[in-house]
């Protein structure tokens, strides 16, 4: 028994949203919920896990602003009353693996049944940024409670510590404006690859698993590099690395990792979920994820100007 996963979204940025993380986080919630046939006011809990916003604002918390654009329990609490209690998470590309671990702690003591994680980035635009890197897009994953043999395993953390020298983002006056500023090192990629190994064989150790044991690798960012390194300090293929298939994702990488793997696989799996940012900072789990619903074996496919609907278990192709 443990959390699971019951939903994942993904949204990119538009015309209109790509210069606003609230926008994105609150769409990204907002499909999350109506795919899983949740109302908002179910949730008990909502973190987000998103860190650049619009305009570098740093207050009020992002997940409050969230919480009110959904309607999950916008008034004011009332005692005795089912509420929501919603906060940010701020921990860069490790924050959605930081929300699950914490999600789950609420979730193993019994006080929630379901809680939403939502990441978000955006170009703060205006000229309060400079050559900002990351990709607009917002993801979200709905999480509750199963008493059968899946969920999310302990979360082990290893810290390297590095003064930023790989990567560091600061904010400085320039024109009597805060403007956003980025820096990495060449070595960036190696640095998480060798940080996300030793929180990968932490992991498996304590569970007392061979990596052969596992059916895939679910990592964080999405950055190729990266991607290759920590492939070959496992010793496997890279094809058993699942990223997001966008490498300029930076807070929502890992929730697009986990819904690139979903949507390749129909029956149970157990991954090692592996996240790696500045610091450098590296987390990495297991995960014991359920086979995937009836509901969600058809897929909408466009192809040919109409849609057309796969059963991935039998192969048929029907248009509705």
């Amino acid at each position: 028994m443990g959390t699971i996963i019951e939903q994942l979204s993904l949204t990119r940025g538009g015309w209109r949203s790509r210069h606003s993380a609230l926008h994105l986080a609150s769409a990204a919630a907002r499909s999350c919920l109506n795919k899983a046939g949740c109302r908002p006011d179910d949730l008990d809990l909502l973190l987000n896990a998103g860190l650049y916003r619009d305009r570098n604002l740093g207050e009020p918390a992002l997940a409050a602003l969230i919480q009110d654009d959904i309607g999950a329990h916008p008034e004011d609490p009332h005692t005795g009353d089912h509420g929501t209690f919603s906060f940010d998470v701020a921990n860069g590309t490790c924050g959605v693996l930081t929300a699950l671990q914490i999600v789950d702690g609420f979730l193993r003591s019994r006080v929630i049944e379901r809680a939403l994680i939502v990441a978000s980035d955006a170009d703060p635009g205006h000229g309060l940024s400079e050559r900002f890197p990351f990709s607009a897009v917002g993801g979200a994953a709905l999480c509750c409670w199963t008493d059968d043999h899946y969920g999310l395993g302990q979360v082990h953390w290893v810290n390297r510590i590095d003064g930023g020298d790989s990567f560091r983002a600061t904010v400085g006056q320039n024109d009597n404006r805060n403007v956003l500023r980025f820096h990495e090192s060449s070595s960036l990629d190696e640095d998480y690859a060798a940080a996300g190994y030793e929180a990968v064989a932490t992991c498996l150790q304590e569970a007392k698993l061979e990596l052969a044991e596992v059916d895939s690798v679910v990592a964080a960012p999405a950055r190729p590099g990266f991607r290759a390194a920590l492939a070959a300090k496992l010793g496997m293929p890279e094809s058993r690395v699942t990223v997001a298939d966008d490498e300029h994702m930076h807070t929502a990488a890992l929730i697009a990792a986990l819904e690139r793997e979903e949507r390749g696989r129909s029956t149970r799996a157990r991954t090692v979920l592996v996240a790696v940012g500045a610091g450098v900072t590296a987390g990495a789990a297991l995960y014991d994820g359920p086979p995937i619903p009836e509901e969600k074996m058809a897929r909408r496919l466009w192809r040919h100007g109409r849609i057309i609907v796969k059963d991935q278990r039998s192969g048929v192709e029907t248009a509705p």
